[in-house]
């Protein structure tokens, strides 16, 4: 799963692998030679008749050696970087418009704490494995095939000890992967459940204060926090046993070699006695260089296992294919605008048993206001989430201009929409960036902008803000109150100027006097689009050109307000539950 995922590496990258290759080669090619410049010093020491200058020029040639493997160390590392920095950027990226493009149903399978997880945590764990391995894993290889090779012949009795030493190594380090892979598994799992915990804690500030939740709150971020800690303690101290293992082989390793050595020279001639001590030198050196590049690679085993966990969830976002298909049609029938028809229509949430809407079917042309209401549960939202495709219609069509919207375009499709959901969302910026949002088919100039405002009847409370139309709104519009962020929301749409405007339940926190100005200056200003609206009031859509009843996901009634109330038990019951008869 890793390795695909390295398949997304651009030509800039793979060049930059490949002169990381070479330096590392360079840098291993260097770094062995140091044990043969040691073997010539070691020979003209014990050599009678050796003069200082050669064995300073053999210590010059090893210092150069050591300085040229620093500097390719030095641009190994420099590539290394760029390589892993460019890759995690790429990929944050391809995550973030993969989810930009995911419908309802690939949002809720993930979850968004998931979502965050999987573009911030393990892109690093992805990024941190190829930082380091691009030095290590090709460094590793290189470096034990060729110290293997250096001391091949040195003496059979040396190459035994280090191949029992290597072998014990390997074998401690699968042990160990073996174990602590499950848990690396579960603490990408473990993190996305500390993510959700947090972000509901703060999403939902307000409530637990109110309710004095937060013993509460600190119980549940403690049991996960604890989870996850726990996790990350067992894996620590499972990876916390292989160093000093590895250097206790190290050091065994090397008493070994004396050992053997010293046995070897007590039982040779004189004159092979100074020959086997510089081989055994020479195989020492060369044998901390294959144990150092086992060391190395424990490094990669230490990264892998939660980067093979973080890759694989990563190519799990990158490989759903969203429920919503773009289609190609960039504009309806002619001679159709803002016309929403539903043909039959029938809905229900993905794993679900039951249908949410049943049969819906109804046509709303250009300039009418359609209401739609009904108990809670009925459908209404859910009905309307259909037009912009949040979901797509399990049956029958859904058409705008006299085209069904899964073959628009969404770009298309959504330009011809004015949508305000039910909560309104405000973004970081501005009232004039958060007005201005998004992009549609026209420019929305700064006097688009304040008539907007206008008919939204938020001017009068966006004037009164120290810097007005610049004033700055907060993440999720939190240093505005409810009702104007209501309004701002309106004042988006308004000004995006659209065939179809879709109010969902969005002047719930207005007041009924700035209900009804806002309600009535619409109507003037939308007098050529169709304006389709969810509410639970009554006196928001009594005068609406017709009212559409829902109840268990199915029409009871349709008609203006006089005509249900004599010909809709639901719509009167709704209706007397709220105002009485006089004021009917």
């Amino acid at each position: 799963m890793l390795f695909s995922l390295l398949k997304k590496m651009n030509k800039k990258q793979v060049i930059y692998v490949f002169i990381c290759v070479v330096f590392i080669t360079v840098q291993v090619w260097l770094d062995l030679k140091l044990p043969d410049y040691m073997t010539s010093i070691t020979r003209l020491v014990q050599t009678e008749g050796s003069k200082m200058s050669d064995v300073l020029i053999e210590g010059a040639k090893m210092m150069a050696c050591a300085f040229g493997s620093l500097i390719s160390a030095f641009i190994t590392g420099y590539f290394a970087s760029y390589v892993a920095a460019s890759f995690g950027k790429n990929l944050r990226r391809d995550i973030f418009t993969k989810v930009e493009s995911f419908g309802m149903e690939e949002i809720k399978k993930f979850s968004t704490s998931s979502l965050i997880t999987r573009t911030t945590n393990d892109v690093t764990q992805v990024v941190m494995l190829i930082a380091i391995g691009l030095q290590v894993i090709i460094k590793a290889p290189i470096m034990a095939t060729w110290a293997i090779i250096k001391i091949a012949g040195k003496g059979y009795e040396w190459s035994i000890a280090t191949i029992i030493t290597v072998a014990i190594i390997l074998l401690l380090i699968s042990i160990i992967v073996k174990i602590v892979l499950p848990k690396f598994r579960k603490i990408q799992t473990l993190t996305d459940n500390l993510n959700r915990v947090t972000r509901e804690n703060l999403k939902g500030i307000r409530v637990v204060r109110a309710y004095n939740a937060e013993d509460y709150q600190e119980y549940k971020f403690k049991n996960a926090n604890e989870d996850l800690t726990n996790a990350h303690m067992f894996t620590g101290r499972m990876m916390s046993l292989l160093m000093p293992v590895l250097s206790l082989c190290s050091n065994g390793l090397t008493l070994a070699i004396y050992i053997i050595g010293a046995y070897l020279i007590n039982g040779a001639l004189f004159a092979d006695k100074i020959n086997i001590f510089s081989n055994m030198v020479v195989f020492t050196s060369y044998a901390i260089q294959v144990i150092v590049a086992f060391m190395l690679l424990v490094v990669i085993f230490v990264l892998y296992p939660r980067s093979a966990v973080s890759a694989k969830r990563i190519k799990e976002v990158l490989r759903s294919k969203s429920s919503i298909i773009d289609g190609t049609k960039t504009s309806g029938k002619k001679n159709m605008s803002g016309v929403v028809e539903f043909k039959n229509v029938s809905f229900k949430y993905p794993d679900a048993e039951s249908y949410m809407l049943k049969d819906i079917s109804f046509i709303a042309n250009k300039g009418e206001t359609v209401a739609f209401i009904g108990s809670t549960g009925s459908g209404k939202s859910t009905l309307i989430n259909l037009i912009p495709r949040f979901y797509d219609a399990t049956s029958g069509e859904v058409l705008v201009d006299g085209v069904n919207v899964k073959d628009y375009k969404l770009e298309s499709l959504n330009n011809k929409i004015g949508y305000v959901p039910q909560k309104a969302v405000m973004f970081t910026g501005t009232v004039n960036s958060n007005v201005a949002y998004g992009k549609s088919n026209k420019k929305i100039t700064d006097s688009m902008i304040k008539e907007a405002v206008g008919i939204a009847q938020a001017e009068e409370f966006v004037t009164k803000m120290d810097n007005k139309y610049d004033s700055h709104i907060a993440q999720g519009g939190t240093n505005i109150s409810g009702g104007q962020k209501q309004r701002l929301a309106i004042a988006r749409a308004i000004a995006r100027n659209p065939e179809v405007y879709i109010f969902d339940d969005s002047f719930s926190a207005l007041d009924y006097k700035t209900d009804s100005i806002l309600r009535k200056e619409l109507k003037k200003y939308t007098k050529n689009a169709t304006t389709l609206i969810v509410a639970q009031r009554i006196g928001t859509i009594m005068n609406a050109d017709r009212i559409i009843v829902l109840d268990e996901g199915k029409i009871v009634g349709s008609g203006t307000h006089k005509e249900l109330l004599k010909s809709c038990e639901v719509y009167k019951e709704i209706a007397l539950s709220q105002l009485s008869e006089e004021e009917l």
